[in-house]
């Protein structure tokens, strides 16, 4: 496990394998910061010359390595850029490029800007998050280890606990990376339901898990009928996090399909290697509540992990079936590829009854959101804009890329079944990212504050590593819930 600490030693003399040092595009060549302007003074001024004769600039993301020669003690200088603005994320995003960059080193320093606590938390975690391998399944030794310690140069007041929040937040993204990145051989409903009873009580959350057969007896239709078709049956998690001095209650609930054929309206094959994924929002939902837990927030937030694995067989929901919803509603299946919004529907109905102050349901749900946003922007929906916009800056403050979007009244209409109280796609393939958004909606409550954010494109990077951010399962949105955590505790 990778380690960060906090020091204010000279970056000169610092006993350590590897050096970090930022710089920023200038009219002459790369300018570097002021946290790299005595390393700059220890290579005779000379650095920013080495480094535009290797081509190196400063734009934001960009890497160049020189070995020292003796001018520091580290043997390696990493150069970062970070562009002509710095802020947290960018600071987060150079440090984590940089990180990534060190695999197979044992010790790497970070001489970045970090004069302000924010900065320094910044810093650490894409450090700690850049570090972050999956490598459970190689038997070689071809895999590099990632970087096991980490210094963030800093001497700002409290390090310590700066430290230890970049580590806790770091911890709790990974755990969600795991987890997405886990092949469904390997992860199945009640397994991942295990895994939650254990690592939440570590955590200090409570934990109760409906087997199918209290599903069935609960009236849980949408979970029962999607999991159904696979000889790993559903399972619906409730976590709880209480604190004593808690003013409010939030309730996330995450869609968790830990494999997704398509079930009978199968996927093509393209569209189905990835869909270990498709259990991402309940991941993302777990991983916040342990951060939430373990960071101790004033405030209280359950969990619902809506558990299914969606597969063809003899046994699997058919299009046209009915189901009975949790709510009460009935629901005409006219594609049982849209299988994400019915285990969300019965999650939604479910946290409604511990009377949150806000329900935010999270879920790889719509190939639309990929299309209308790309690969690393979430879309956000809400039946209050204010929620909405709440979500959207919570997402921005933590780095995560989101954007509202509406809910058009006019869009529930092809929602109509002939059979049911709604059915579960519209005929219309336009708008159906926002379509899924009105199909929750109506298994909200009347009063309860909801948003829905549809992270189906963010949860799992299909192209190369950038910034903190690996290739697979990317942990996205769990920050973004421990903010609305944090902010709903300053309320």
């Amino acid at each position: 496990m990778t380690t960060v600490r906090l020091n204010s030693a000279d970056p000169v003399s610092l006993d350590t394998d590897a050096l970090v040092v930022a710089f920023q595009p200038g009219a002459d060549g790369p300018r570097p910061t002021v946290s790299a302007e005595a390393l700059d003074a220890a290579f005779g001024g000379k650095l920013a010359t080495s480094l535009t004769s290797v081509g190196f600039t400063g734009k934001a993301g960009e890497l160049a390595k020189l070995p020292t020669f003796g001018a520091v003690t580290a043997p390696v200088l990493v150069a970062v850029g970070l562009g002509e603005s710095v802020d947290a994320e960018g600071l987060r995003r150079a440090a984590g490029a940089a990180v990534r960059s060190l695999a197979g080193t044992s010790r790497a320093a970070l001489a970045l800007p970090a004069g302000s606590a924010e900065e320094a938390e910044a810093v650490a975690l894409g450090a700690l998050l850049g570090a972050y391998a999956f490598a459970r399944y190689h038997t070689g030794d071809d895999q590099k280890a990632p970087v096991a310690e980490l210094t963030v140069l800093s001497g700002v007041d409290g390090g310590d606990g700066v430290a230890e929040r970049a580590g806790v937040l770091a911890e709790s993204v990974a755990l969600v990376r795991d987890l997405v990145n886990t092949p469904p051989s390997h992860l199945w409903p009640a397994k991942f339901a295990e895994i939650a009873e254990q690592t939440g009580g570590k955590a200090g959350l409570s934990v109760e898990v409906l087997d199918e057969q209290r599903l069935k007896e609960a009236g849980y239709g949408g979970i029962v009928g999607v999991g159904q078709g696979s000889v790993n049956p559903p399972r619906l998690v409730r976590l709880s996090y209480t604190h004593p001095d808690a003013a409010k209650t939030l309730a996330f609930v995450g869609k968790g399909i830990t494999f997704d054929s398509g079930g009978l309206s199968l996927k093509p094959s393209a569209s189905m290697d990835w869909m270990k994924s498709d259990m991402g929002g309940a991941g993302a939902v777990f991983g916040a509540l342990v951060g939430i837990a373990r960071l101790g927030v004033p405030v209280n937030v359950v969990g619902y992990l809506c558990l299914a694995e969606n597969l063809p067989s003899g046994t699997a929901q058919r299009p046209s079936d009915v189901i009975h919803s949790y709510s009460g509603k009935t629901v005409e299946v006219l594609d049982t590829d849209a299988e994400g919004r019915l285990v969300l529907m019965d999650g939604i109905a479910r946290a409604a009854e511990d009377r949150p102050d806000l329900i935010v349901d999270v879920a790889t749900l719509t190939g639309a959101q990929i299309v209308a946003l790309g690969w690393r922007t979430a879309g956000v929906m809400a039946n209050d804009d204010a929620v909405r916009d709440l979500v959207v800056e919570a997402a921005g403050a933590a780095g995560e890329g989101a954007w509202g979007m509406p809910l058009p009244e006019e869009l529930r209409k092809g929602l109509d079944s002939p059979v049911a109280d709604i059915a579960n796609l519209q005929p219309e393939r336009w708008g159906s990212m926002l379509a899924a958004g009105i199909f929750l909606k109506e298994f909200v409550p009347d009063g309860v504050r909801w948003a829905h954010i549809d992270m189906a494109g963010p949860a799992f990077n299909k192209g190369e590593p950038h910034g903190y951010t690996p290739k697979g399962g990317t942990g996205a949105i769990t920050r973004t819930l421990i903010g609305l955590a944090e902010r709903h505790a300053s309320i």
